[in-house]
């Protein structure tokens, strides 16, 4: 089922909806999609097998989630070219063929390593991200500082709402260990607002975009778990707005895993890491709560739901560049509510 075409026709019904005395965007289609496909860290110079893999896979939806090119520079110019570089890859031009694309971003095509809201050209980095990804006109995500935005498929009474968290712009930048610090922040004042007003919007099925990952246990990496209170803050937030069917996909170490994290009060968090599409790293770190075997291949992860079931069932799956089915996890979603 594919849903309208490349992204440079996906305009949709902008929709307001206010919550807590302000507004907040969300985008909403009228085709349910069935299978979402993801990945990250992909450099512009290398081939790009893994994207032909996921374009021939059957789904309606593709999620970039952060080191979409590897730009690291300071210079503007260096970085529209390298965008440039990789929007005549033909892996992507045929994956924008096949379905529609929407992307957050992470360091790397932020425009520095480790970087965050000490980075001086993070709103012109912006503007080129947003040119590139197709981002329409007239959208909050254009205003706005940040680049965090969701996205609402609604069909036959069933609602998948995919929320795309901006680590980058307001984050603060720590050592790769556990920082205690209630004062450190991930996602800023303004964002947080914002996602609590997203969490409360009506939705069977919430996948939450992140570039790095958050229901593993800290490995001494950029990840949620560097920043404790910001993520049992968003843990809390999960619980107090109630919202139900939350799941993450994460990308960002350069391997792929499936994680769990069950909190003291509330519903496991699924969080699928696929992890590069072009990139590798030479060891994994340990995981308490990785779920089967990481996978150490250029991979790419899917999510797929079955909406025709009266509890529907989400198959959580990572297929790795011999188009291998590497990892492979059906939860209900009665298992992820309250």
């Amino acid at each position: 089922m594919k849903l309208r075409g490349p992204l440079s026709v996906l305009v949709g019904t902008v929709t307001i909806a206010g919550c807590l005395g302000s507004s907040t965007e969300d985008r909403t289609f009228s085709t349910l999609p069935q299978k979402i496909v993801f990945g990250s860290c992909m450099h512009q110079d290398r081939p790009k097998p893994v994207l032909d893999l996921a374009a021939a896979s059957g789904a309606d939806l593709f999620v970039f989630l952060g080191d979409n090119i590897y730009g690291d520079t300071d210079d503007m110019t260096v970085l529209q070219g390298k965008y440039a570089q990789l929007e005549t890859a033909p892996e992507l031009v045929r994956l924008r063929e096949s379905m529609d694309v929407i992307a957050t971003w992470d360091d790397h095509d932020y425009g520095r390593n480790d970087a965050g809201a000490e980075y001086p050209y993070r709103q012109t980095s912006a503007e080129i991200f947003l040119d590139f990804w197709q981002e329409p006109a007239g959208t909050d995500r254009r205003t706005r500082e940040g680049i965090y935005t969701s996205y609402l498929y609604e069909e036959h009474g069933k609602r998948l709402q995919i929320i795309l968290l901006d680590l980058r712009t307001f984050r603060t930048r720590v050592l790769p260990v556990p920082n205690h610090d209630e004062t450190v922040q991930m996602l800023g004042k303004a964002q947080w607002t914002w996602l609590e007003q997203q969490l409360m919007l009506d939705a069977d099925v919430r996948i939450i975009g992140s570039s790095t990952q958050f229901s593993h246990t800290a490995n001494g990496y950029e990840s949620w778990t560097n920043m404790p209170f910001e993520q049992q803050r968003l843990l809390d937030l999960i619980r107090t707005t109630a919202a139900g069917g939350v799941l993450f996909i994460s990308g960002d170490v350069h391997w792929g895993e499936l994680s769990r994290l069950d909190p003291d009060d509330g519903y496991p968090i699924w969080d699928l890491t696929s992890s590069g599409i072009t990139e590798t790293w030479d060891s994994i770190s340990k995981n308490k709560n990785r779920v089967g075997e990481p996978v150490a291949e250029n991979n790419y992860g899917s999510v797929t739901i079955d909406w025709n079931r009266r509890d529907p069932t989400i198959l959580l799956e990572l297929i790795d560049q011999d188009n291998v089915v590497r990892v492979s996890q059906e939860i209900l979603l009665s298992g992820i509510s309250w």
